[in-house]
């Protein structure tokens, strides 16, 4: 196993590393069971109310089976071998800080850093999961701090490509309350202050919404605005910068990141070399709000970005093996909605409907803070 991407975190630049895929994924494709149609007799005879007694008993056996089939239903994503909730608040993995960052710059409104953090191997994360960080220090009534839960920003193999560390990518939480006092997020704070050495107690790995598909021949739009694109992060490791025996990307991968500043750009020269080495299999599309604006005027934001190609993506939408990921802050889907509603319309769908149709199937995926 190499480690060559070990350069490429530290710097948020971009080496691609050959490293073997953790063992026991499988991207097997399911298929909706095929419905059976009986044909009932038409006369009322001795002979043919024997034969219905026997077809109604098996329509009611295939019904059960079918039943226990609904039960046992194939998840699309990588899941199978899953480890949650392995480190618990009382017994949390202390792992330590091997790098912080900051990855904004200077005109940006608040700070993000990226920090790597070491494992050991002992925290099994899969990409998509998230993990508990516990604040060192009590608060005002002299107990711990709770945990809070971070979307991980590293692949399973992590920034240095050997399956011993995981990343995370935090922004400094500092506002100003009512009474006009200053007010710092106690975890977010804690993690942007950390110093490399410093121990760092965390829980998990949680969490199965934002699993990545089996099928490696997908198209996954992901949506993220700031801190968001973490989970996104990791996706695009695996796809892009690694090498796997039992998986290579082949479909497309649709990036929207929203942001208010070009500063606030997470992860550009990332992004930008993926694009240069898959320009078949990824698309990178930014919406920076207080620089950009759309035709009509309007602020660039997310859901500006994306009604650009919004009949692109309804169409994307329409296909079985296309899956929406979304990450960040509260209100993202609404403006998502709202272009959906009207091209739907079009085509006698109602949208809403839709998408429960969408989320039941494991193709609408949502964490939102």
């Amino acid at each position: 196993m190499s480690s060559a991407m070990t350069a490429a975190a530290v710097s948020l630049s971009s080496s691609p590393a050959k490293s073997p895929s953790p063992a026991g994924s499988s991207y097997l494709h399911h298929h909706p069971c095929s419905h059976h149609h009986l044909a009932f007799p038409s006369r009322r005879s001795a002979r043919g109310a024997a034969l219905l007694r026997v077809q109604v008993q098996q329509v009611s056996t295939t019904g059960t089976d079918t039943e226990t089939a609904k039960k046992e239903k194939v998840s699309k994503k990588q899941d199978e071998g899953v480890v949650t909730n392995k480190f618990k608040p009382k017994e949390p993995y202390v792992g330590r800080c091997l790098l912080n960052t900051r990855i904004t710059g200077d005109n940006a409104p608040g700070e993000t850093w990226h920090m790597v953090f070491s494992t050991d191997g002992e925290v099994p994360y899969r990409e998509g999961q998230s993990i508990g960080v516990i604040a060192d220090g009590v608060d005002k009534n002299g107990k711990p701090h709770k945990l809070r839960l971070y979307s991980i920003a590293s692949s399973a193999l992590g920034d240095f490509g050997d399956s011993k560390t995981v990343s995370l990518c935090v922004k400094r939480l500092v506002y100003t309350n009512e009474q006009g006092e200053t007010v710092k997020g106690v975890c977010s704070n804690f993690l942007c202050d950390l110093k490399p050495g410093s121990e760092v107690k965390i829980t998990g790995p949680v969490g199965k919404e934002m699993l990545m598909p089996k099928d490696p021949n997908a198209t996954i739009i992901m949506l993220a605005t700031g801190t968001g694109i973490a989970p996104f992060r990791s996706f695009l490791w695996k796809m892009f910068f690694e090498e796997h025996e039992d998986y290579k990307y082949t479909g497309l991968a649709w990036l929207f990141l929203g942001v208010p500043t070009s500063d606030t750009l997470l992860y550009k020269e990332e992004l930008e070399k993926m694009k240069e080495k898959a320009p078949d299999n990824f698309r990178l599309d930014f919406a920076v709000s207080r620089e950009q604006t759309n035709a009509a005027g309007e602020k660039m934001y997310i859901q500006t970005r994306m009604a650009e190609y919004k009949e692109e993506l309804w169409e994307l939408l329409k296909k079985d093996n296309t899956y929406v990921y979304m990450c960040g802050l509260k209100g993202m889907e609404k403006g998502i909605d709202d272009i959906m509603v009207d091209l739907a319309a079009k085509d006698g769908i109602d949208w809403i409907e839709y998408k429960k149709q969408l989320k039941k199937g494991e193709q609408w995926n949502v964490e939102v803070y």
